[in-house]
């Protein structure tokens, strides 16, 4: 019998492999397990919340190294689908500051290949929340079927539906048809969170600030805006607040923002900000629920930042005991 705890939160997205520089120089590549929503789901399974990721995992090697990382974190399996096609690839340079960029190949890809039968007609009652994100939110034949499921989501009212769109203009397509397709996602969605670069493709040449509102008047109860080493902001029903990027010696900042979602999920869970009838558990945010909201998530973000790939902190890491206090980074 498995002991597996049932799943608060449910992840919808893909894996990706990275191939990392490594220490041996930028021509000796390191294969690792990684994507957007598979980072942000190891990170709220590190920090204490149970999670399944629902994924398409691709029929190669490569596909053995991602499922075993994923049991390995502890999450849900039931949700992995074992396809016939390939891993995602993303071939990872990082510039002498620690960012990263990617050069993807995908087109062949498991991971946006849903079959209408693949994806899960309800959740069980105990799910508090489904979490989409980045590439799989934009690619067909599988971006309809997930966007199908937040409006079904959205519509019933008994999870909070939570995005972080994680655009990567390269991989998804004309620009103008994505910019649409995210916005029709944001206003489906209880939370967003979004970089400054997200923004600035949805909202091209206005601030992080006016793009937040515009995102905020789409429906989403809760905004939150990543800055990089500028920090973070967040919006919600008229209070705001702010908090600076947590001191760190950068190596990369690979998963830096999926840790950042994933620890932003565990803090609003302990919240008991998460569940049936989202708005008005997200309703009456103070400023000082906030800044305690941002300043957890950005210490989570801030660990990643000091190791090699996706590598989120775990809750000892982050000294948070089970009423949900976090100690100080030291990172």
């Amino acid at each position: 019998m498995s002991d597996q705890v049932p799943a608060r939160l449910v992840v919808v997205g893909e894996n990706v492999m990275d191939l990392l520089p490594s220490r041996h120089g930028p021509d000796v590549l390191r294969a690792a397990p990684g994507g957007g929503p598979a980072n942000t789901a190891v990170a709220a399974a590190r920090l204490g919340l149970p999670t399944r990721l629902l994924a398409r995992i691709g029929s190669d090697g490569f596909g053995e190294m991602i499922r075993d990382r994923l049991l390995a974190e502890g999450l849900d399996p039931s949700g992995l689908i074992s396809a016939e096609e390939p891993s995602a690839l993303a071939l990872a340079t990082v510039d002498e500051n620690g960012a990263a960029r990617y050069d993807f190949r995908m087109d062949d890809a498991a991971d946006w290949r849903w079959q209408p039968d693949e994806l899960p007609e309800n959740f069980e009652t105990g799910v508090r929340v489904v979490h989409a994100a980045s590439i799989a939110l934009f690619r067909e034949p599988g971006a309809s079927l997930v966007e199908a499921l937040l409006r079904r989501e959205h519509g019933r009212g008994q999870v909070t539906v939570t995005l972080d769109p994680n655009i990567r203009p390269d991989v998804i397509g004309d620009p103008a048809a994505a910019r649409a397709l995210a916005l029709r996602h944001a206003a489906q969605a209880h939370v967003v969170k979004a970089s400054d670069e997200d923004l600035a493709f949805l909202y091209p040449g206005r601030s992080p600030q006016d793009a937040a509102r515009a995102l905020a008047a789409l429906g989403p109860a809760l905004v939150v805006v990543t800055l990089g080493a500028k920090g973070a902001f967040a919006l919600s029903h008229g209070a705001s607040a702010s908090v600076p990027a947590p001191e760190a010696e950068v190596v990369d900042t690979v998963g830096a923002g999926d840790s950042f979602m994933g620890a932003l999920l565990r803090r609003l869970d302990l919240d008991d900000r998460l569940g049936p009838e989202p708005r008005n558990r997200l309703a009456g945010l103070a400023e000082k629920d906030l800044t305690a909201l941002l300043s957890f998530a950005a210490t989570a973000a801030a660990h990643t930042v000091t190791r090699e790939g996706a590598d989120p902190p775990t809750a000892q890491e982050l000294r948070l005991d089970p009423s949900g206090e976090a100690g100080t980074h030291h990172g």
